[in-house]
């Protein structure tokens, strides 16, 4: 089972007597895990019908106890438990606590729903191969880049905004692959633009970036110009040390993927129109815009640059070093002709 079902289901009151979260996406476990406790503990009282526990601090006997116990002025209980992966490989006197939950869930309590939650798991298990056999097992991956503009503008419809496919995936280069960043930043574009109003390009740039669209692909023709007092200097103007420049990286990564995707198109046969579309986009002045960037840029250097940046984006993310310097570094390794 998917996330999007399982919150599906609850939402329609259609609850399973016990679920296992997995999965090292945590926002959409805490959406599965949010869902489901609003569904079971509706109408009734949360303090008298509702357990957490972590796993390694508590034994299993406890939550299967805890499950047993009937509701009280409620139709429903609610038993979560958090970290269940350290009970992986875990076992006492009374045999293992994931054994204990296999065999509790082979004849679960109806007016209990009880969710244990990992972020990783044996495959082997029993409890695992009984979850994906009986439909308990929801998964909650992480998003793969190609996804992450559809779950964009899935956000964006259920808070009442429309958003271009070309803008959803700018939003993804730039907040991508957290989900909980995305989503943070969905939210702020909402509040940005107001109830009901599109969120564009310009929303992004002003509310996510803090760099305008134009100031990156003027950054990237420096770039292709091999002018690098240009772009050192376009750097200082448009890096924010409050988030060491990955929002700028972001950008930056994603105009030079639309040229890259412009020029495999065309390799590929397309035409000028067909081969935007497949780069993402789709009006027709910055169809042109782009076809005019992409003459002169040879694919072997956008594939280098391409790599660059992505050694960029795990320096910033992981390095001690100033990311100011980093970015530096970086630009100069782009205007460097290849060898």
């Amino acid at each position: 089972m998917n996330p999007a079902a399982a919150i599906e289901s609850a939402k329609r009151g259609q609850l399973l007597p016990v679920y296992l979260v997995t999965g090292e996406e945590r926002f959409l476990r805490d959406q599965v895990v949010a869902a489901i406790r609003e569904a079971a503990l509706a109408g009734g009282i949360a303090g008298f019908n509702e357990d957490k526990f972590t796993a390694g601090e508590t034994h299993a006997d406890k939550v299967v106890s805890a499950a047993r116990t009937v509701p009280m002025m409620s139709p429903r209980r609610f038993v979560l438990v958090r970290s269940a992966e350290r009970w992986d490989g875990a076992s006492g006197d009374d045999g293992s606590p994931l054994d204990m939950i296999a065999a509790y869930a082979e004849a679960a309590i109806d007016s209990t729903c009880m969710v244990l939650v990992f972020e990783k798991v044996d495959g082997r298990r029993k409890l695992i191969a009984q979850a994906k056999k009986k439909g308990f097992l929801v998964e909650c991956n992480v998003l793969d880049r190609h996804a992450l503009p559809g779950w964009i503008i899935e956000r964006c419809a259920t808070l009442g905004h429309a958003i271009d496919r070309d803008v959803a995936d700018l939003l993804a280069e730039i907040g991508g692959p957290e989900l909980a960043y995305i989503n943070d930043a969905v939210e702020r574009l909402s509040l940005f633009v107001g109830a009901g109003k599109a969120i564009d390009e310009n929303a992004v740039n002003d509310c996510v970036a803090r760099v305008r669209t134009a100031d990156t692909w003027a950054l990237v023709d420096a770039v292709g110009a091999r002018d690098l007092g240009k772009a050192l200097r376009m750097l200082a103007d448009a890096y924010d040390p409050r988030d060491r420049g990955l929002p700028l990286l972001g950008a930056l990564a994603w105009s030079i993927r639309q040229l890259a995707k412009f020029q495999a198109a065309l390799g590929a046969g397309a035409t000028a129109q067909e081969a935007a579309k497949k780069a993402g986009v789709f009006q027709p002045f910055r169809a042109r815009e782009l076809e005019q960037k992409a003459k002169g840029l040879k694919p072997k250097d956008l594939e280098r640059w391409l790599l660059v940046l992505a050694e960029t984006d795990v320096a910033l993310k992981s390095s001690r070093r100033a990311a100011d310097a980093i970015l530096e570094d970086a630009l100069t390794k782009l205007c460097r002709r290849a060898g």
